[in-house]
């Protein structure tokens, strides 16, 4: 059984989904309608159900599904940058979606590679109760994974309330007019486009803020370093795409400059990195500050444009 309690309105489909809480808003929905889920003790089977301040949600532990729980091992070759007890963190590589989506289901994920790394360490794997958040398929970078559901439940109680440290690296179009800012800006989903965040005003939006320092420039490119203060779904890439500066390599945000160039400079992969992760872990209760190197893309872009960066 898992139990959150709920500080903001929101959907209750949405509401599970948001990192990781369920694995995918697919299963937070078949969650809902088969009865798992209950709202200040009172079964609800509405995935629309509007979720208060103050309500407390229960999933059962009969809500894991066939499909995710025969998730079979596979290697990806993921390196692991942190280990303990507890937990450990791996520099997830481009490419993989971190779960199954729906008509995804023989894709290999990041939970299909952490699967394998489970059975090498001899302990048992549970889909739900693994993944602490979520990157983006293309973004790389630190990814936090819980060792046993007690770890899972306590890792990402340290990220809603926002204790834990994400610093990430982005190389922009162009370079932004203030050197360091903070880009406070409510993020929700498009109407145009349901796939897709923006910055808007709706009643579903919820609060975003991403402060962002450039520490390399050329011609055409910063290179940014961006501390996310929430964990909103695409929020870097909505945020620098809102004050006109999309992420390279952004097909989903990308602009008229970024297009020209990412042509100009043959950028091939989004460059985004999820840097830095501070978090404090179960197994000492202390801080660990984990740091996962750039990938080899990343590191010949900007080669390309001669931004010397250390990382």
């Amino acid at each position: 059984m898992s139990e959150w309690l709920v500080s903001y309105p929101h959907r209750l489909d949405s509401f599970l989904a948001e990192e990781g809480r369920v694995l995918s808003r697919e299963k937070a929905k078949r969650a809902i309608e088969e009865g798992h889920v209950r709202v200040n003790d009172v079964i609800v089977k509405k995935p629309a159900h509007r979720l208060e301040p103050g309500d407390r949600v229960i999933v059962s532990d009969d809500a894991s599904t066939p499909t995710e729980s025969a998730i079979e091992p596979k290697d990806l070759h993921l390196e692991i940058l942190y280990e303990d007890e507890q937990c450990f963190v791996i520099n997830k590589p481009a490419g993989y979606s971190v779960h199954p989506g729906a008509g995804a289901i023989d894709e290999p994920t990041i939970l299909h590679g952490v699967a394998l790394l489970f059975t090498k360490m001899k302990i048992p794997f549970s889909s739900e109760s693994v993944l602490v958040h979520r990157l983006d398929k293309d973004t790389t970078g630190c990814l936090l994974i819980a060792k046993n559901p007690a770890a899972h439940i306590a890792l990402q109680k340290q990220f809603e309330t926002r204790t834990v440290k994400k610093t990430y690296l982005a190389l922009v179009a162009g370079i932004p007019e203030k050197s360091q800012a903070k880009i406070d800006a409510p993020i929700g989903r498009s109407s145009m486009n349901p796939t897709k965040m923006a910055i808007t005003g709706t009643s579903t939006s919820r609060e975003a803020q991403t402060t962002y320092r450039i520490v390399g420039k050329a011609s055409n490119v910063a290179l940014l370093e961006c501390d996310l203060h929430t964990g909103r779904t695409h929020q870097i890439r909505v945020h620098l795409a809102g004050i006109g500066h999309p992420v390279l390599g952004d097909s989903s945000y990308s602009s008229a400059l970024s297009e020209r160039v990412v042509q100009e400079w043959e950028v091939e992969s989004l460059c985004l990195h999820a840097w830095k992760l501070t978090f404090e872990s179960p197994a000492d209760a202390k801080d660990h500050a984990i740091e996962a190197h750039l990938p080899a893309q990343f590191l010949e872009i900007l080669k390309k444009l001669n931004i010397n960066f250390l990382a």
